[in-house]
């Protein structure tokens, strides 16, 4: 009896003293599994240049694994090699210059690009030393409905911006509003409940209502057609004015006119005073020599009567 209560107490022993050393140890985090991704599809975009430059442009709606090639011709030297490297945006790309051999009358260059977001997109160039160039311009689908001139409205109106995307291109997953803020821009989020701003996705086309509209509403508004890899943008500008601001040319043309009359008026005046002026002078000069005349014949006709 003794002994099994030993064994037991032995036992009881060695399991509080492995709980202890469970509790003991540092709680960590549960590594998340990976999850397989699946591979980007893959895309080959090549130009032969026989000249000094080349513009292509690729429009792209969802990321992808693209190489692009490019293939000039040379010119009259065909030099045995030069120096190829790529830009992006105008800057050089990191460790990629190399010297390009003539192979068949021609030089090549390559480069794959993974295109997994917007900043993968922009102006890639591959550049033959300084005597050539190909551009690949990788860009969302550009919207083809861009308004050069101001909508106008008046304080207290509602306004209506569209803008859609040509059907010919693929239709976008969906469109936001953009308001510029004088540093960046805002997306327009519509509150539930003050109705100042009313937005409708149709497909291709988007419509943004403003309510009230005040001087505060004055500004560049942007229309963003939103896809996998990017979103393609355009703008518009609202002016608010209020409803004398139309007239103030007619108002100045009105005083011009008035202010110009008045002159004519005050210059007819004048010259009708100076005129009678004159009339006067000339009728008291009258009276002047008729009454010297008489003066004259009264002497006359008293020099006769002496004399007689």
């Amino acid at each position: 009896m003794s002994a099994s209560w030993t064994q037991l107490s032995f036992q009881i022993l060695l399991l509080l003293v492995s709980c202890r050393r469970i509790n003991a140890k540092t709680p960590g985090l549960t590594p998340t599994p990976l999850v397989p991704t699946t591979p980007l599809p893959t895309d080959v975009r090549s130009v032969i240049l026989k000249g000094e430059s080349h513009t292509e442009k690729i429009e792209l709606l969802n990321p992808v694994v693209l190489s692009l090639e490019c293939t000039w011709t040379g010119n009259q030297k065909k030099a045995p090699n030069v120096t190829g490297h790529w830009m992006k945006d105008g800057e050089e790309l990191q460790d990629s210059r190399l010297t390009v051999a003539l192979e068949n009358e021609q030089y090549n260059l390559r480069r794959v690009v993974r295109v997994v977001n917007e900043e993968s997109l922009g102006n890639y160039s591959c550049m033959f030393g300084n005597e050539a160039k190909i551009d690949f311009i990788l860009a969302v689908p550009k919207i083809g409905d861009v308004r050069d001139k101001p909508i106008v409205s008046y304080i207290g109106d509602t306004t209506v911006i569209t803008c859609k995307m040509e059907e010919t291109k693929p239709k976008p997953n969906t469109w936001n509003w953009y308001k510029d803020n004088g540093t960046d821009k805002e997306q327009i989020l519509p509150a539930a409940d003050v109705l100042h701003y009313e937005i409708k996705v149709m497909e291709w086309k988007t419509k943004l209502t403003v309510y009230n509209l005040s001087r505060d509403d004055s500004g560049l508004y942007y229309c963003g057609a939103v896809y996998a890899i990017g979103t393609a943008m355009s703008h518009v500008e609202l002016k608010v004015i209020t409803i004398m601001e139309p007239l103030k040319p007619f108002i100045a043309i009105l005083t011009e006119v008035v202010v110009l009359v008045a002159a004519i008026l005050l210059y007819e005046k004048s010259q009708s005073k100076k005129n009678l002026t004159t009339e006067n002078e000339l009728n008291d000069d009258q009276k002047d020599t008729a009454s010297q005349e008489e003066e004259n014949r009264s002497e006359a006709s008293d020099s006769v009567r002496q004399r007689k």
